[in-house]
């Protein structure tokens, strides 16, 4: 275990989706549950009152709380949410909030306050923003788009979005995930950033990226978010793109990786219920970059994906498998270990083999490396051979294997090393 004290464990953040969990009151089972598996930060989904569509990211009113996340019985709807930031903060987490200001909802009040901070149309009606997602662009029929960049009311409407900020850091909110981030200007965030942390020094802003292009993933990395989500879930261990997007914002933020997320579909169903494979994808994602994420249900095996709009407490699925002791296990090895905390080096290693994937990981101060082996092959058990990766361990005073669960199995003379199906180990020197 590294002994310098100039690091601090990455963010390991549980996704509490509002809709599933069902009213504020009843979130406490879930954090506690979020807080055992190690996890240290929970992020919550839009929670404000949704518009005529009903989806999450359709904000009518940023200052109220969807009724749908609303105990009648149990007080003001603002006291339930402070209690429920107080629990968290309590147990250890800190809590983060979506920040959504590229769109609100086309029924939003803002839209009557506020018609000039919206981007106009031909006809004189607000825009309707879209995306590209594959082959295909998407418009949100339901949302109307913001003008952060050019409205002629420019000043006031970036010193809302300051002042929205500022009052949910007031209420105990830790950081804030930036929804599509990458479509609001650079300066916006550059002025928001610091009259937040003005006033909430600690506020930490997380860049969601999911549609980025490269060129837009290196504009965020250099914006001056504290953190950046990253590619690494569609990475299929081969190809080089993961490792040069990583290489390339390395030197200017921290990465968050996650194996699933509320914009996907459930790991459990795309892998066909494999739940070795899971856990190897897992164990990647929080070993990989500097933080991790994992929505609920994951630990479970759900196949139902979340749904923004749809999504109900009766959706709780019935496990699948059980998954906490493994991602308890794999937590408290990265919190354990400078080199899985932040945007070291980072490269593959030949094996010998092309169904190993090999990734050599130093700590930014290179007094530390990690040796991670994923076998990529889902059916079969996968040999190496340990004897090319010798210079690894090289100028090294102490080797462990550190691997979640159960050491490599290796020829006694330490030449051939055999992986399980989806196996993953891990090898720690310093």
């Amino acid at each position: 275990m590294s002994t310098l004290a100039n690091w601090s464990p990455g963010p390991r953040i549980y996704n509490l989706f509002p809709l599933l969990a069902g009213p504020l009151p009843q979130w406490t089972f879930h954090l506690e549950r979020a807080q055992r598996l190690g996890f240290d930060w929970v992020f919550i989904n839009s929670f404000h009152y949704a518009g005529y569509s009903g989806s999450l990211y359709s904000i009518k009113d940023y200052y109220t709380i969807d009724p749908r996340l609303v105990d009648a019985t149990a007080g003001p709807p603002r006291g339930q949410l402070e209690q429920m930031i107080q629990t968290a903060r309590r147990i250890g987490l800190k809590p983060m909030m979506d920040l959504v200001i590229n769109h609100t909802a086309f029924d939003s009040i803002l839209v009557t306050e506020h018609p000039a901070w919206y981007k106009r149309g031909t006809d004189g009606k607000p825009v309707r923003p879209s995306a590209k997602e594959d082959d295909r662009q998407i418009t949100w029929g339901n949302l109307a788009e913001i003008d952060n960049a050019n409205s002629p009311d420019r000043d006031n409407l970036w010193q809302y979005w300051v002042t929205l900020a500022t009052y949910y850091a007031s209420l105990g909110f830790s950081g804030f995930r930036c929804d599509a981030a990458y479509k609001v200007p650079t300066a916006l965030w550059q002025f928001l950033f610091p009259r937040v942390k003005q006033a909430h020094p600690e506020t930490r802003f997380f860049a969601e990226s999911l549609g980025c292009t490269f060129a837009e993933i290196l504009q965020l990395a250099r914006s001056g978010f504290d953190c950046i989500f990253n590619s690494a879930k569609w990475w299929d261990f081969a190809e080089p793109w993961c490792l040069d997007q990583y290489r390339q914002t390395a030197p200017f933020v921290p990465s968050i990786s996650f194996p699933e997320s509320h914009d996907t579909e459930r790991l459990a169903t795309e892998l066909k219920g494999d739940q070795a494979a899971v856990k190897l994808r897992y164990a990647f994602a929080a070993l990989f970059s500097t933080g991790v994420m994992m929505p609920i249900g994951f630990e479970y095996g759900f196949r139902r994906r979340l749904d923004v709009v749809e999504t109900r407490p009766e959706d709780w699925e019935s496990p699948q498998w059980d998954l906490r002791e493994f991602i308890t296990a794999v937590n408290r090895l990265k919190v354990s270990r400078r080199v899985f905390n932040e945007e070291g080096p980072i490269e593959s290693v030949e094996t010998g083999n092309p169904k190993i994937c090999a990734l050599l990981k130093w700590s930014r101060d290179r007094s530390e490396r990690a040796f991670l082996i994923l076998n990529k092959d889902q059916r079969q058990t996968q040999t190496c051979q340990l004897a090319r990766m010798g210079h690894v361990f090289s100028g090294t005073t102490t080797v462990e294997d550190v691997s979640p669960e159960g050491r490599l199995q290796h020829t006694p003379d330490f030449q051939l090393a055999s992986l399980k199906p989806s196996g993953v180990h891990v090898i720690y020197a310093r």
